[in-house]
């Protein structure tokens, strides 16, 4: 099976369902682990009633809607497994000979909209010096610190996805021309300008680390970092930090996004750099530059 291909199953629908997504979608692995936890989830709901999907009614799926609002899950997680059954059932009629999606048939609540968490410029210039602040570990190698100040500042300097930081090799780097050749969703690749602070951050923690090819990021044992570790470095140096509240790699996203059309970018660029497919997602971020503008000036103005 191909990497990130979910374990094998008996049937035949869902086989045929991942093996497209994963070959002719060029699903991610996260996405693939998504759609089977989301199928996996509602046939343990059906448990005994579950008589296989071709037999599946629309008014099964809006029982299994009105249970997860029952049981309070936030509307965010009910529309990504409705997603992913939507998906596999349009799958199951372009391509398997099924008449009609009976999900197709199930209105959503609408999503929320909450707007993003962003860093503030002091607490994103304490983040970044963090790692070269905090006594090393002496039972690590030592040019984990570096690896971690580079992992932060490409993190901020790029805007990019968690998996698209995993995925980074050194050859994806120019550093001559200081650019990033990013591989997004559904394998679509997008050219990223790389600051200064971050291009001497990955230098000096390649030089130490030996790092000439291969993957960009490595673990203690010199393999391919992965997301765990990622999640564990941001948790290590927000405790030492006086952020108060919980740090994630979209939150890095986020500011980047936020701080560039504060300082005056334009949309349709911003939108470019973070490889958004349709202007609508980039759009938030206006909202939260309004948001904080709304904030200064409340803080400021004698009349406010």
């Amino acid at each position: 099976f191909p990497a990130g291909y979910p374990a094998p199953m008996t049937d035949c629908d869902e086989i045929a369902f991942f093996d497209f997504q994963a070959t002719e979608k060029s699903a991610s692995p996260r996405t693939l682990a998504n759609y089977r936890d989301a199928l996996a989830a509602y046939q343990k709901w059906r448990a005994e009633r579950f008589a296989g999907w071709r037999g599946e009614t629309a008014d099964d799926f809006r029982d299994y809607l009105f249970a997860l609002m029952k049981q309070g899950f936030k509307r965010a997680t009910i529309r990504l497994r409705f997603a992913a059954l939507r998906s596999f059932y349009k799958f199951l009629v372009l391509r398997r000979g099924l008449a009609r999606s009976p999900v197709a048939e199930v209105q959503l609540p609408k999503p929320e909209r909450g707007l993003p968490v962003v860093l503030t410029l002091s607490q994103i210039d304490e983040l970044l010096g963090m790692p070269l602040q905090v006594d090393p570990d002496k039972k690590s190698p030592p040019w984990l610190p570096l690896r971690d100040a580079a992992i932060l500042e490409l993190f901020y300097s790029c805007g990019l996805r968690i998996s698209e930081l995993l995925a980074l090799d050194v050859k994806h780097l120019d550093f001559i021309g200081e650019t990033v050749r990013v591989v997004g969703k559904g394998s679509k690749e997008r050219i990223v300008p790389v600051g200064e602070p971050a291009i001497n951050a990955i230098q000096r923690y390649r030089q130490e680390a030996a790092v000439t090819s291969g993957p960009l990021f490595l673990s203690t044992r010199k393999r391919r970092i992965t997301q765990q570790a990622v999640d564990q470095l941001l948790k290590k140096y927000l405790k030492r930090s006086s952020i108060p509240f919980a740090i994630s790699p979209h939150k890095l996203r986020h500011s980047f996004a936020t701080h560039l059309l504060d300082a005056g970018a334009d949309l349709r660029s911003v939108q470019a750099l973070l490889g958004h497919a349709s202007l609508s997602t980039t759009q938030i971020y206006t909202h939260v530059t309004k948001e904080r503008l709304k904030q200064a000036y409340d803080t400021a103005h004698p009349r406010a």
